[in-house]
């Protein structure tokens, strides 16, 4: 590319790896490279291999493009990873991974007695739980998050976050300050980092990190953002109303809202994203329930003898077992799969509209809490490879299916990237 007018930088830090894009100012990806984390570590809670892989994977990728037009650089990590840090950056004791519990079951209850109810820190994996774990280390500077320790390894600055790693910390994204009740659990304000709203400046690059990756003295460094946040901006969507349903294991139905979403009961909180609110749900139904019946190959033969213009006229509602977090709330919620259809292909349909009843169901319920009215859907994941089941997704939801941009959190990280860039006045 002759980048003639300038490109930016995505980089996701995941569970197995890092992967770096370059996007152009139109949001066109012209370069992507990955690097495994397994290469640099056989540990993933390594920062040191955390590190490294995004070195590689960054350096790969500025292989392929201009480097002088680089103007803005944007990074996402798994949400609720936390490390306690020096000033310098340094790591002064192994991080909790976002799916590490909090190892004192009587900070999570010290929490639970003085956080508001919609506060996302709640939890077994809590932020601030960690927070707690982590501040009585000697010589702790800060204890922040995967993402905003990567950041500083290009601007120096190891005290800055995101208004979305931060939220899970107790981080209230309504008010966009650290509240006046985490106090009261025994967090120290003082260890806790600033917080910018995703895609806002931090710096510019610092001389150390132009020289080792030859950047300009003037590229941008941006508020990151979570991976979950990262990979719904990376599909496209960008406006109220938009959705992306992943249709994996399980079924996450994801919507930007013009106000917040807070519903405790079903697990759902809102992420800020410069003025709209990503809220979603996840519910126990999805690919799961078709594994369970069906092999991949013989999902994919019956589909082409189903007619998906037609309705059984069962009323599925497709679990493993009972107990259904969203569109219900409901630990004892019974799966409904009978009657049973003779014919396989038939059983399978059944499957598929159940599983779309559900789909259309969580965004109902979406609306009922406060959303707005649904607009379009990207969907994402291995169910969206399937025709015909997107067929009877189309039927029963009545709403544009969007293609999607990219399915790389990276990406989503670059979007962000081009919006401080803008905001920066440097494209």
């Amino acid at each position: 590319m002759s980048g003639a007018s300038g490109f930016v930088l995505g980089i996701d830090m995941g569970t197995s790896g890092a992967r770096a894009v370059a996007m152009t100012a139109a949001g066109e990806v012209v370069a992507s490279r990955s690097a495994k984390l397994a290469a640099f570590s056989d540990n993933h809670r390594d920062p040191v291999g955390w590190w490294k892989a995004v070195r590689a994977a960054l350096a790969e990728t500025l292989a392929e493009i201009e480097v002088a037009h680089a103007r803005a650089i944007c990074i996402d990590g798994t949400s609720g990873t936390m490390l306690p840090v020096a000033a310098d950056g340094a790591p002064l004791a192994t991080p909790l991974m976002y799916n590490d519990p909090v190892p004192d079951s009587a900070i999570i209850e010290r929490i639970a007695a003085h956080a508001p109810e919609e506060s996302a820190a709640h939890g077994a994996t809590s932020g601030l739980g960690k927070l707690l774990t982590f501040q009585p280390l000697p010589g702790v500077f800060r204890v922040i998050h995967q993402a905003d320790w990567l950041a500083g390894h290009f601007t120096g600055l190891y005290d800055v976050s995101d208004e979305n790693n931060a939220l899970k910390t107790g981080y209230d994204p309504v008010a966009r300050k650290w509240p006046d009740w985490l106090a009261r659990t025994g967090a120290r304000a003082d260890l806790l980092p600033d917080v910018l709203p995703a895609g806002s400046p931090i710096a510019t690059v610092s001389p150390a990190a132009a020289e080792a990756f030859g950047l300009p003295s003037e590229v941008l460094v941006v508020a990151g953002t979570t991976d979950g946040c990262a990979s719904f901006l990376a599909t496209g969507a960008d406006r109220p109303g938009d959705a992306v349903s992943a249709l994996g294991t399980t079924l996450t139905v994801k919507m930007l809202s013009d106000k917040p979403l807070f519903a405790p009961q079903y697990g759902l909180y809102s992420h800020r994203i410069g003025d709209m609110w990503l809220a979603g749900g996840a519910s126990n139904t999805g690919g799961a329930v078709l594994a369970a019946h069906f092999e991949t190959g013989r999902i994919a033969a019956l589909s082409e003898s189903i007619d998906p213009a037609t309705d059984t006229g069962l009323d599925f509602y497709p679990l493993l077992k009972p107990g259904e977090r969203f569109p219900v709330a409901d630990p004892a919620f019974l799966p409904r799969m009978e009657p049973r259809p003779a014919e396989d292909a038939e059983f399978l349909k059944a499957i598929f509209e159940g599983i779309a009843g559900v789909e259309r169901l969580a965004y109902e319920r979406l609306v009922s809490l406060g959303s707005p009215a649904l607009r379009s859907i990207r969907t994402v994941g291995g169910g969206a490879k399937n025709a015909t089941w997107t067929a009877i997704r189309k039927r029963k939801l009545a709403v544009p299916f969007l293609p999607v941009l990219s399915e790389e959190a990276a990406a989503g990280a670059a979007r962000l990237a081009l919006s401080g860039a803008r905001e920066a006045g440097l494209l």
